[in-house]
């Protein structure tokens, strides 16, 4: 089997696909995360329009982690020294910066030794993607091996039993490898799901057949995924290794194979979408900002009024990071290339 051979040129359709992802990520932080999501176990006669609103949203947006991982998996980790020191730089860059920050502008909010764990952003951090995807970066050879050495056919067995394993020991029975896919074995998956489908490259046509049934896919998954929020725990109905998620997000991924587009602009929004993640699920802002702010519209704002608002914020987080990724690009290619010529230099000798 041949790996995936995709153009060196970022394609704008999954680059777009980058985008909402993340923006997907922020409308669950900001409904489920922050407000809390209703519990109904199948008492429907007692949801009321903002339950509805609440579990909706979160049926829509919760494949954003999947679908950022599936673009992983399709295009390929390349691990590289490069690679491993952008990645630490950017998630270090964001993490101390707002701590430095923090510590000059409102002191009380934070200590001498919470700025110094800050640095330590895969031990001392309450983002679990980031130690989770630096792991994954890390398998990736032997991941990207393994697919390389079997069949199309052996690799897409392998991918669905272990997607099948995952769901029925992990999901369904609360394996503590992945019961609800906060987990490196979820990120696991989702790369192998990824890899899978770029050995189909007839699923990314840009037929109107593919197109529909991709688009039609997804709307049924996200309405299963509404249902079963109805009657299940939310921690289940939402968890990313649940079937109709996963559906979901594989449904999704597909609709954008088949959006072929080529963007300047959208390439470089793409460029500060983890960004956003790193910027706004900072412990500090998220604790002491975020989470707070969104509460208190939710309390006291019509539903309309809240949804707006919400919309409205998630777009200047996204500028805002737009604004000062630069800065992180800049001295991250000075950082890494310090880097790689003090590794080559040692390899040297």
């Amino acid at each position: 089997m041949q790996p995936a051979n995709h153009a060196s040129q970022r394609l704008s359709n999954m680059e777009l696909l980058r985008i909402i992802s993340m923006l997907m990520v922020l409308a669950v932080h900001f409904d489920g995360a922050s407000l809390g999501l209703p519990q109904l176990s199948g008492d429907v006669d007692r949801m009321n329009g903002r339950q509805a609103w609440q579990l909706a949203t979160e049926s829509i947006t919760i494949i954003g982690v999947n679908c950022f991982t599936l673009l992983s998996g399709y295009f390929v980790i390349k691990l590289r020294v490069k690679s491993v020191a952008a990645y630490l730089f950017q998630c270090i860059f964001y993490a101390v910066g707002i701590a430095t920050v923090t510590a000059i502008t409102a002191p009380n909010l934070i200590n001498y030794d919470q700025w110094l764990e800050s640095w330590l952003v895969l031990t001392h951090t309450d983002l679990w993607y980031v130690p989770a995807y630096f792991a994954l970066m890390l398998l990736s050879p032997f991941l990207n091996a393994g697919f390389s050495a079997m069949s199309r056919k052996s690799a897409v067995g392998v991918t669905l039993l272990f997607i099948l394993f995952n769901i029925w020991a992990g999901w369904w029975w609360g394996g503590k490898f992945n019961p609800n896919g906060y987990t490196i074995a979820q990120l696991i998956m989702m790369y192998m799901t990824g890899r899978m489908l770029s050995l189909f490259p007839t699923l990314a046509t840009g037929c109107g057949r593919n197109l529909t049934m991709a688009s039609t896919g997804y709307v049924a998954a996200t309405a299963g995924i509404f249902v079963t929020s109805l009657y299940m725990p939310s921690l289940k109905a939402f968890a990313y290794n649940a079937p109709f998620v996963i559906c979901a997000s594989v449904a999704l991924f597909i609709t954008f194979m088949n959006l072929h587009m080529q963007s300047r602009a959208i390439n470089y929004i793409a460029r500060s979408a983890f960004a956003i993640y790193l910027l706004h699920k900072s412990p500090i802002i998220w604790t002491h900002l975020m989470k707070p702010t969104v509460y208190q519209w939710w309390q006291e704002h019509s539903l309309w009024e809240f949804s707006l608002m919400m919309t409205g914020l998630m777009i200047v987080v996204y500028i805002v990071a737009m604004l000062i990724d630069p800065l992180r690009r800049m001295l991250s290619d000075i950082f890494i290339s310090t880097v790689t010529k003090s590794f080559r230099h040692e390899h040297a000798e």
